[in-house]
């Protein structure tokens, strides 16, 4: 049984506060979102000394609102309301010197963690992120997003996202929600035209804070979209959080190849495992004659997974549609066809082997 807003509202509202009233009636109940088995909200003190005592409240809520049919995973945070009248853009500061940590940590909440590299820019890594990501959510799995890409994160524009992640504590980042996934990208802290001029040490930092500090909830696979290149993003993924597998895509062409080699290679060092290869662009079926072409060459991932031992996870047509979808906002798996077809079925794979 999927909860709505006001059985939720009328659970919460049983609970009697210790200074009279309830949550409800008190307006303390804020950012309610439900998704499914999982709902999550804030609870909003009217100052900082009553936010202090109503951890207990806190907790009562989450039992309360857990305890209701077919709801499997609560969340409730507790923030204090500000002294302006108006809510505060988040004061959280992105960017800066990574915190020490001994080790990988697991994000909590996060059952496995999929990287999507691919050595190269222009292969279509990004749009095989984000339709990636759709497919699972349709096959019913928890997904969530990050773009990685932090000195050219696109995913915001693909996704349809525009709006800046709320952070109730200026610690604790809220992440955004879309076409059922839950998404978080530096390119919702920053405008749209605005360069990131950083240093690797900051780079490290801004990742390590979105992998720890946004509220990921209860994920079945967080699919991290990393930029091109074996550089410091993908070093510190996988080396400061539990990595369960890396996709590489690539197109068929044999400059490509060569740099998803590097990409496969740099995974093998960092001992993070190959769970397949993706082949995209790979046929392009004319819409007026249905003449298909293989632009890019045909058939060249394939024989480098079955080269390499890895598993081949199948092939993603080029298509203009997939190009305006992803401009408009919608990925394409997020529709009817052919090429979100072929997302679903990756994402069949990707499940039925276990890796999502």
């Amino acid at each position: 049984m999927t909860q709505t807003r006001d059985t939720v509202l009328a659970a919460l509202s049983r609970l009697a506060l210790p200074d009279g009233g309830d949550l409800v009636s008190r307006d303390l109940v804020r950012a309610l979102t439900i998704e499914g088995d999982s709902i999550r909200f804030v609870i909003e003190a009217p100052d900082p000394e009553i936010a202090r005592r109503m951890e207990p409240v806190r907790q009562a809520a989450e039992a309360a609102v857990k305890a209701l049919p077919g709801v499997e995973t609560v969340s409730a945070l507790l923030t204090a309301h500000g002294p302006a009248a108006k809510p505060a853009p988040p004061s959280l500061k992105i960017g800066g010197h990574p915190t020490p940590q001994a080790g990988p940590a697991k994000i909590a909440g996060v059952d496995r963690i999929l990287a999507v590299g691919s050595g190269k820019g222009g292969v279509g890594k990004s749009t095989v992120s984000s339709n990636l990501a759709v497919a699972l959510a349709r096959q019913g799995r928890r997904v969530g997003l990050l773009d990685a890409d932090i000195y050219g994160p696109s995913q915001p524009r693909m996704m349809g996202l525009s709006k800046r992640p709320a952070s109730p504590d200026g610690k604790t980042i809220i992440p955004l929600q879309a076409h059922g996934v839950t998404f978080m990208s530096i390119g919702l802290m920053l405008k749209e035209d605005e360069a990131v001029v950083w240093r690797g040490p900051m780079l490290m930092g801004a990742l390590q804070q979105m992998l720890g500090q946004v509220a990921w909830g209860e994920l079945d696979v967080l699919i991290v979209d990393l930029p091109p290149g074996t550089g410091d993003v993908q070093l510190t993924l996988c080396q400061k959080s539990h990595v369960t597998g890396a996709l590489i895509v690539s197109t068929p062409q044999d400059v490509a190849l060569l740099d998803a080699r590097r990409a496969i290679d740099m995974f093998g060092k960092l001992k993070t495992p190959i769970l397949g290869l993706i082949e995209n662009m790979s046929t392009y079926v004319c819409p007026n004659c249905g003449h298909e072409a293989h632009i890019f060459g045909h058939g060249g991932v394939a024989a480098e997974a079955e080269k390499l031992g890895v598993p081949f996870l199948g092939e993603i047509p080029l298509s203009l549609d997939v190009r305006l979808a992803g401009d408009a906002g919608t990925p394409i798996a997020a529709g009817e066809g052919p090429i979100a077809e072929a997302y679903a079925r990756l994402a069949q794979r990707l499940v039925a082997g276990g890796m999502a």
